[in-house]
């Protein structure tokens, strides 16, 4: 927590019933800061069109302000009035929303959405959640939410309530308890401005799913410069161990996350994303488990190979994000 990282009583964590999904509204409508769960991951969510609250997001993750925020909203009809919708990106919303795919598209030059969401761009980034509890707490609100997700910039994203009060607690003021996410990585995030479209996240849907609906999808280039969506950043994912991948042995002073029922022997700890080698488990277990091991009393963390297919890309990506520079 940095020095200017205003503290705020210890946030409630309130099990997500109507009364608390009223409350959660009101405190959004007002400016406030509330966690609540997603299909992917849990979320923290401000009033996307009041820049005072938005920059409440950046304050209490200590976020660099030139990553830009996801827009979560009610409808594709919503959708459409803060960004334009092409072909393409008409048709991944009507096959995909509500999601775990988040479209960039061209800002509306009468969008309602605060130019602090979007970081300068010219383009904003937005989805359809799926997750009851996050489409209710929109209702709630009865405005677009801006919810990157809900957890101290660069530490491990949140799958529970409990996550998001050991990361954040003291800094919203509200976190809706619904339970574990589902997916368990945050969404999938596609360029629809250029053509063919961009992949510029992989997550939680695979990019076979987005080329049987649109053709192509090409991969980010490599130009550097401020990031174009939500989870560019090369560091936003790392735990404080360090972290090395592929790793076919392990010492006995490390953690190990494995994979499938072929497990190195030897580490200090293990955590099994999935023995039984199912990606949609593993993906689901990545971030609750990479936080339990980087919680142990170990010199440090080995992952091994991960399949690069469908949601294997996801959890590859989240895993070299996590790596320390030099490792």
């Amino acid at each position: 927590m940095t020095a200017s990282t205003p503290i705020r009583a210890a946030a409630p964590l309130r099990a997500a019933d109507d009364d608390a999904i009223a409350r959660a509204g009101e405190i959004l409508a007002g400016g406030g800061l509330v966690a609540f769960p997603t299909e992917t991951v849990y979320g923290l969510g401000a009033d996307a069109t009041n820049p005072r609250a938005v920059a409440g997001i950046f304050e209490a993750k200590g976020r660099p302000r030139f990553n830009p925020l996801i827009v979560h909203v009610a409808s594709l009809k919503d959708a459409a009035a803060i960004g334009t919708l092409n072909t393409v990106a008409r048709a991944l919303a009507e096959r995909f929303w509500p999601g775990p795919l988040t479209l960039v598209l061209p800002r509306r030059a009468d969008s309602p959405v605060a130019e602090l969401v979007s970081a300068g761009l010219d383009t904003v980034a937005v989805r359809v959640p799926a997750h009851p509890l996050a489409r209710r707490g929109i209702a709630a609100a009865q405005r677009p939410l801006a919810a990157p997700s809900a957890n101290a910039s660069g530490e491990v994203s949140p799958t529970t309530a409990q996550h998001v009060a050991d990361s954040l607690d003291g800094r919203l003021d509200l976190i809706l308890d619904g339970g574990a996410c589902e997916v368990g990585v945050e969404s999938t995030v596609v360029d629809t401005t250029r053509t063919p479209p961009v992949l510029l996240r992989p997550g939680g849907i695979p990019r076979e799913a987005l080329e049987a609906v649109v053709g192509a999808v090409a991969e980010p280039g490599g130009s550097g410069g401020a990031p174009a969506s939500p989870g560019q950043l090369t560091s936003h994912y790392a735990p404080d161990h360090r972290l090395r991948l592929n790793a076919a042995t392990v010492a006995g002073d490390e953690g190990l996350l494995a994979f499938g029922d072929d497990v190195p022997p030897g580490a200090a700890v293990t955590r099994n994303l999935s023995p039984a080698g199912d990606l949609r488990e593993a993906a689901a277990n990545l971030f609750a488990m990479l936080r339990d091991l980087d919680r142990q009393p170990v010199r440090g963390l080995a992952a091994v190979a991960i399949p690069d297919h469908g949601l294997g890309r996801a959890i590859n990506d989240r895993l070299h994000r996590a790596k320390h520079e030099g490792v």
